[in-house]
């Protein structure tokens, strides 16, 4: 436990890892009725974290696997899934609804058939989970959710990339990002964020009946301008995402067939490369984590994006994974500060009108109760709440 008492009610929980080469711990903190944090429990996943190489960094920058969706969770399940990219894995918790900072594993961890695994997607029902492998054996591989076995693999989904990597691999350039189901789950993506040219999005048709991939990818670019495409963050009703693209500022990608694709320069932008959305206010906000910056943008009915608003982080906080919640009818966004080794709290009050209410501390209790955190290593961001 990292705290002396756990909220007995608590109204949903927030989930990263702590991503240590010796043991990755998933750490959990329950969300309060105001939308502030209490730091709960770490729990292990039965694997073992791993930092990728940075050229100037070595392996000691902030987002050590270079991605989005390294945990994440289906409330339509009530189970979360994170990546042990040490251990070449996948595990798979149950969330307890009546107190969500309760996890227990489900099965043993799986196999993630590849080297160094980042990123994680269910599909809209949760019944499948998809893992995108960066390392030196990179590519995907899906598997059916089953609630007392845990993760069984589907036949014909392993689909290698052939990326010319190492493990643990170089990036960010020339490292894949994040995978993700479209809206109707007949498409699963994955970003690539190319190497001596613009990256582009992997994709592969999904068969619904048995969620088996087509044999071979196809290549989306994105818009004329479009550079290193990050995060997939879905834009709902429109078969379109908003990409961050830490080489310009953002992208949106469109697979409708309506050519509204679209790359959006931002000024002052210096490495964008997380994105969440907002159900109640609507907007998108995408996280830079060299400008210590939290930028809210405004997609309209065409896919037209824009900036309409920012938010400044202290310096050093190296703000990376993100997520939003909705605790009694109120939206909150919960950003990981790598380097700080904090949760930074907004409430987010309308469009454009996000401000600071909290920053929940992880170092202090975690280095009481034992638990080894660093701020290199942190990774992901995934939220639990009652709809």
């Amino acid at each position: 436990m990292l705290t002396q008492a756990s909220a007995r009610h608590p109204d949903g929980a927030v989930y990263f890892i702590s991503n240590e080469p010796e043991e990755n711990m998933i750490i959990t903190a329950s969300i309060n009725s105001d939308g502030t944090l209490k730091l709960d429990r770490a729990v292990a996943t039965s694997g073992r974290g791993l930092h990728g190489v940075t050229a100037n960094a070595g392996n000691t920058g902030v987002d050590g696997l270079f991605s989005q969706g390294s945990i994440q969770v289906s409330a339509e399940r009530n189970i979360l899934a994170a990546v042990n990219p040490g251990s070449n894995t996948v595990s798979l918790f149950s969330i307890d609804p009546r107190k969500p900072t309760r996890i227990e594993l489900i099965g043993e961890p799986v196999s993630s058939e590849g080297e160094f695994p980042v990123s994680v997607a269910f599909n809209g029902d949760g019944n499948r989970l998809c893992v995108l492998n960066g390392g030196a054996v990179n590519g995907v591989n899906c598997y059916n959710v089953d609630s007392k076995l845990g993760l069984v693999g589907i036949p014909n989904t392993l689909r290698y990339l052939g990326f010319n990597q190492t493990t643990p691999p170089n990036g960010p350039p020339g490292t894949v990002s994040q995978i993700a189901f479209t809206e109707d789950g007949s498409k699963l993506l994955a970003s690539y964020k190319g190497m001596n040219g613009p990256g582009y999005l992997t994709v592969w048709d999904v068969q619904q009946q048995d969620g088996s991939l087509s044999t071979q990818h196809t290549q989306h670019a994105p818009a004329s301008g479009g550079m290193t495409p990050f995060s997939l963050t879905r834009i709902p009703g429109q078969n379109a995402f908003l990409l961050t693209d830490p080489g310009v500022g953002f992208d949106v990608v469109d697979f409708s067939g309506k050519n509204r694709q679209s790359s959006v320069a931002v000024s002052g932008e210096m490495a964008t490369c997380w994105s969440t959305r907002s159900a109640k206010t609507g907007n998108y906000y995408t996280i830079d984590v060299a400008a210590n910056m939290v930028r809210e943008v405004q997609v309209d009915g065409n896919l037209k994006g824009s900036v309409v608003a920012t938010y400044a982080l202290p310096a050093n906080t190296s703000p990376i994974d993100s997520d939003t919640a909705t605790i009694r009818r109120k939206d909150y966004l919960y950003v990981l500060g790598a380097n700080a080794t904090s949760v930074e709290v907004f409430s987010l009050d309308g469009p454009g009108k996000a401000r600071k209410i909290s920053s929940l501390d992880i170092q202090g209790p975690a280095r009481a109760a034992g638990v080894t955190i660093n701020g290199r290593n942190l990774q992901g961001m995934a939220t639990y709440f009652s709809a």
